[in-house]
């Protein structure tokens, strides 16, 4: 078995697309590559916000199911996602951001020896910038050129999501014996875990809590997160794999931007494995990514039924100019 490559992306689930939108393009900063919908329930937005390009472990995605609760945090859940950011100088910009647009945050804080920023967003979802200043492995992605944050200063891709569990012995053997992680530090009740080239764009924080009552998945929490391989071929030793342990598989499913494997590893823990490729560009051109909605081929009949499920939601961006701040 190859190693994982690293985090491919990180789905949640939020109580508005258009609040969604708003806060990732104009606060975060971040570039939306892809207005779609679930493929599984098409009355339901996907959006997915990622780097200049879209490139595979740079985005994070939404899902905005009609009538959903809001979730409650706890343990045995993916409790929160890292984006990174190219410095530790990053964050003191993202203190003085986030304090201008009353962003609640925590200020920057040192963990596993990097500097980081935990934050909220509207629907009390979880999150936090992490520092690239000392960081080996795989590479960071591109930041979105034309947003409205200074390059030097700009999210480019996913760091370290955060696993909550009230089971840690089973969770340590499934990230060692099962995905092929090594547990490379631990900071108390915290544990980080490594895979492949390593680095922030490879690693997992397992976090060992008996205390706090079971989370319940709403909007305001994390649906899945998704693990990178290289094409379909791993993709299906990795079900093997992973049936060979007696886990459960989706079995292949095809996403159309990549190829997926799904898997429940604990209760309230989803995992996917996804493939790099082939990407957010095989439908719409580089300067209006995201412009229109797009749906992949299966769903393409169902066009008209669709636009009318879902409410339109202004996302041109090719024709403004945003003022970096």
């Amino acid at each position: 078995m190859k190693p994982l490559k690293g985090i491919h992306h990180v789905t949640a689930i939020t109580s508005s697309a258009e609040k969604n939108y708003e806060f990732f393009t104009y606060v975060l900063g971040m570039r939306l590559v892809k207005k779609t919908v679930n493929q599984d329930d098409i009355q339901t937005y996907h959006l997915f916000f990622a780097d200049d390009e879209g490139n595979a472990g740079t985005d994070m995605t939404f899902f905005d199911f009609p009538n959903i609760p809001k979730g409650v945090h706890g343990t045995n859940e993916i409790a929160k996602t890292s984006l990174r950011v190219p410095s530790d100088d990053a964050l003191t910009y993202w203190v003085k951001r986030f304090d201008r647009l009353e962003v609640k945050h925590t200020g920057i804080k040192e963990q596993f020896g990097k500097q980081t920023l935990s934050f909220v967003d509207f629907d009390d979802q979880q999150y936090q910038l992490i520092s690239d200043e000392n960081n080996h492995g795989v590479a960071a992605g591109k930041p979105w050129q034309k947003g409205p944050v200074p390059l030097e200063y700009a999210i480019t891709g996913l760091g370290p999501i955060f696993v909550r569990t009230s089971h840690f012995d089973y969770f340590k053997e499934l990230m060692e014996k099962v995905l092929l992680f090594t547990e490379i530090d631990q900071d108390g009740d915290f544990h980080l875990f490594e895979v492949g080239e390593g680095g922030n764009g490879a690693q997992v924080v397992v976090e060992y809590n008996t205390v706090l009552p079971q989370a319940r998945q709403g909007y305001g929490t994390v649906h899945h997160s998704a693990f990178r391989v290289e094409d379909r071929s791993m993709l299906e030793a990795w079900q093997q794999h992973m049936e060979s342990f007696r886990f459960q598989t989706s079995g292949y499913v095809e996403r159309h931007f990549f190829g997926s494997l799904y898997v429940n590893v604990a209760p309230q823990i989803l995992f996917e494995f996804a493939t790099d490729g082939p990407g957010f560009m095989g439908d719409e051109s580089y300067e209006t990514l995201g412009e229109k909605l797009s749906l992949p081929p299966f769903l393409e009949p169902k066009r008209e039924e669709i636009e009318k499920m879902v409410r339109p939601i202004d996302t041109v961006r090719s024709t403004k100019e945003f003022t970096k701040e």
